[in-house]
């Protein structure tokens, strides 16, 4: 089966509204956060070149590496997210008749649960560095696509913020609360002021506009 990235946005958003499990709302978060780095770059692509903006040729070249590489490792996050909740829903499935099935079960759950924590909190990492790439879009990009890195923080940040309610979702349903609570916090420092942030970027690209 071909992979999320490769199929076209029709069938993504027709197996995101379909009755099938996966891919669903991790998969799309990843997809935000990548479009948020791909926005950044969009912006990065029509500054580099530009007589006007030769000041901050280097700093565009060197923000559109880094976007270029956010968009890359978030692409891969939404495989990720597909094969981490298929192999939970697989656990959820394992016999549970006897004692021995019913406890080899619940370790099996944990354990890819605790996967499955992992995997969005990586994922909100990523889309919080996201809007801080996109915030140097909207300091010194092109004004002619501006607006463009305003959309790069808004996706980005509606990422992250998806990309957290599935760690809450996760978290909440594993039995290690040390490991949770340590996920948790992490969590929280990714995402303290981030909403500051967000509205920052967002308002210095409408005064540009």
């Amino acid at each position: 089966m071909s992979e999320i990235k490769d199929k076209s946005v029709q069938t993504f958003l027709d197996e995101l509204a379909s009755k099938a499990p996966t891919p669903g709302g991790g998969s799309a978060a990843a997809v935000m956060g990548a479009q948020s780095a791909a926005l950044t770059s969009m912006v990065c692509n029509l500054t580099i070149g530009k007589p006007k903006y030769a000041e901050v040729e280097a700093e565009m070249q060197a923000l559109l590496l880094k976007s270029e590489a956010l968009r890359e490792k978030l692409i891969t996050m939404i495989k990720a997210d597909v094969d981490v909740f298929d192999r939970l829903m697989a656990t959820y499935g394992l016999p549970k008749e006897t004692e021995e099935e019913k406890a080899a079960r619940s370790v099996a759950i944990q354990s890819v649960l605790k996967e499955a924590t992992e995997v969005p909190l990586a994922c909100a990492r990523a889309c919080r560095e996201a809007i801080e790439l996109s915030r140097i879009a909207a300091e010194k990009g092109n004004l002619g696509v501006i607006s463009d890195a305003g959309v790069a923080v808004m996706a980005g940040y509606g990422a992250l913020k998806s990309a957290a309610l599935n760690v809450y979702i996760n978290a909440g349903s594993l039995k290690d609360r040390d490991f949770a609570e340590a996920k948790l916090a992490e969590l929280e420092q990714i995402m303290k002021d981030a909403d500051v942030a967000a509205e920052e970027i967002y308002q210095l690209v409408k005064a540009k506009l």
